[in-house]
Formats: structure tokens, sequence, C-alpha cells
């Protein structure tokens, strides 16, 4: 039976004729495309967090995170940010340009009813609330 196994050919490994690596930058023909896919599927949540994305630069764990008070605290929608980043627990500002506030807007009519301190997830249904009516904490899981 080890004679057998000394025969046999290597497997071929899984990555084969893949990319892999570190990926190139999305170019803003590509923003545009996808801005342009998310609004014509009326998919203001998903156009929000993206357009946010873009703007901060953040890591995902980090986006999740971001609270609705970051943004518009009283529900006026700021100019500029700051969020914590949760892999070197550095301040990180950012402009929040035009089109995202615009799509946070639109977002944040939707969901009236929501606490403006809620997280993203927890005001787009993601999350389920306790049995006490509070908004659960962020989630646990770290950075990939």
């Amino acid at each position: 039976m080890a004679q057998l196994e000394l025969f046999r050919p290597p497997r071929r490994p899984w990555n084969t004729g893949r990319i892999i690596g570190p990926k190139p930058p999305f170019k803003p023909k590509h923003i545009w495309g996808i801005r342009q896919q998310l609004k014509t599927a009326d998919r203001v949540r998903d156009l929000a967090l993206f357009n946010c994305a873009i703007d901060a630069k953040l890591l995902r764990c980090d986006l999740v995170k971001l609270r609705v008070s970051d943004v518009a605290p009283g529900g006026v929608l700021r100019a500029r940010a700051t969020v914590l980043q949760q892999k070197t627990g550095r301040p990180v500002p950012f402009e929040i340009t035009e089109p995202t506030r615009d799509s946070l807007a639109s977002w944040l009519q939707r969901w009236v009813g929501v606490r403006t301190t809620g997280y993203f997830q927890a005001a787009a249904g993601l999350v389920s609330t306790s049995a006490h009516g509070k908004t659960p904490g962020p989630p646990t899981s770290g950075c990939n």
C-alpha cells in the first residue's frame, strides 16, 4: 500500500492559475459603476456603507462598527468624522463627501424610527435587539 502512494502524482494546488496576493485598488470608473448598480437596485443602505468605505478607507470591521452618531449626531450630517481603528487603536479622521452625505441622508430617512446611537448593522436589521429593547454592542470578531 505504501508503494502505491509513492507512484501517485502530487495533488494540484488549489490556487494554480489564480491571481493571488494584493489586489489592485478600484479605479474611478469601477467606483462609479458600483455606485450606479447600487442606485438602480435601490440598495440605499449598501450605497451608504460603500460610500463611507470609499471616503474613510476603513477596514470592514471598523466600517460595521460605525455609529449613526459618528456621522450624524442629533440628526445633522457632519462634513468630517473620526473613528478609532480597531487594529491600531488610532483615530482615523475622514471627510464625508457630498455623495456620501446624500446617500446617508436618504438611508437615514428610510430608517426614521432607528435610535441615532445605534449601529448601522442594528439599523438595517442585521443584528437582533435584546429582550430589554437595547441595541446590542459591536460584533466581537476581529478584522480579516
